[in-house]
């Protein structure tokens, strides 16, 4: 799974079996007694995708044996649902509030399994560009289909890996870097090398118009954190062992072998320094807020990310 230049992958594989990992998290708070967020479409995707580890959040139990090794994992993958969720709130409610204020056109980075375009009440004349790798929209595309969904809003899928010129196909696509926008950043920025990174942001930068908006999930100061990730990987090591044992066709992935971990500036001071009036808040800090805190034997297994709303003033240069 070791990432390297240029690599693609199937819905089931490397990257893409991270976007079915999220959706089973919305799939569960979804199904949840009070669900924070609503995703109907992310269980057809897991359906779609056929048995994996990401089907563990939809198991009435987990293997004796997976307990044994690793007691607090239920508390764990609780936590990671209530993580999601609130990740996904934090989303929906910045396009809400984009296109509240006349913003019409919107951009998803590395879209993945998001099915915003389908599921959220877009205002007439939305457009909403999605940009992943072609096997990626295609799976999404052809299952939601399938399903008989219909997008809510003008979709256009922009086939592209963000390691090429996809600026330049995102406007060939019809996006008009003259009028307002919104951008999302999900789940990405631990994918990506810290030069990527600042590339990244400086294309958006080069394709936001003023009172364009943009919102991240960033990487806190945790991320570099030798402590947790070692703690991290023991965890996996151990669940890998069981499994091998007890489910060998459910292959535990170590996914923190597609992360680059370098140091890289903070999301929040770049947007500052190029002219963006920003409002940053700690995973902790949103996760009270919509009272989804987790437990204290697994608080310290949650992202410590952070969540970051930017709107571009007509002094950024």
């Amino acid at each position: 799974m070791v990432r390297t230049d240029n690599d693609s992958w199937e819905i089931t594989e490397s990257v893409g079996a991270t976007a079915l990992g999220v959706a089973a998290a919305r799939a569960a708070e979804t199904r949840s007694a009070d669900p924070l967020i609503s995703d109907p479409f992310a269980q057809v995707f897991l359906d779609a995708a056929g048995d994996g580890v990401w089907n563990w959040h939809s198991a009435p139990q987990l293997p004796a044996e997976v307990i044994e090794a690793e007691p607090d994992l239920p508390l764990q993958m609780q936590a990671m649902v209530d993580y999601m969720a609130s990740r996904t709130a934090f989303f929906d409610r910045f396009f809400a509030d984009a296109t509240r204020s006349g913003i019409r056109q919107a951009v998803i980075l590395a879209a993945g399994l998001d099915a915003r375009s389908w599921r959220l009440p877009w205002p007439s004349g939305m457009t909403v560009y999605e940009l992943d790798q072609t096997r990626v929209l295609q799976f999404k595309s052809s299952t939601l289909a399938e399903h008989g969904a219909e997008p809510a809003c003008r979709r256009i899928p922009v086939a592209v890996d963000l390691r090429q010129d996809w600026p330049a196909a995102l406007r060939e696509a019809g996006f008009d870097p003259s009028a307002p926008s919104a951008w999302s950043a999900e789940g990405l920025l631990p994918y990506l090398p810290a030069a990527a990174q600042d590339l990244l942001f400086d294309r958006v930068h080069g394709l936001a118009a003023d009172g364009s908006r943009v919102a991240v999930e960033a990487l806190g100061p945790t991320f570099l954190d030798e402590r947790i990730r070692a703690d991290r990987r023991a965890r996996m090591d151990r669940l890998r062992e069981v499994m091998a044992r007890v489910d060998p066709q459910r292959e535990i992935p170590r996914t923190d072998e597609l992360w680059y971990f370098e140091e890289r500036e903070d999301v929040g001071d770049w947007l500052r320094r190029h002219g963006w009036k920003v409002t940053v808040a700690p995973a902790d800090e949103l996760m009270a807020r919509f009272d989804r805190r987790p437990p204290r034997e697994v608080e310290d297994r949650v992202p410590g990310n952070l969540f970051v709303t930017a709107q571009r003033t007509s002094a950024g240069n």
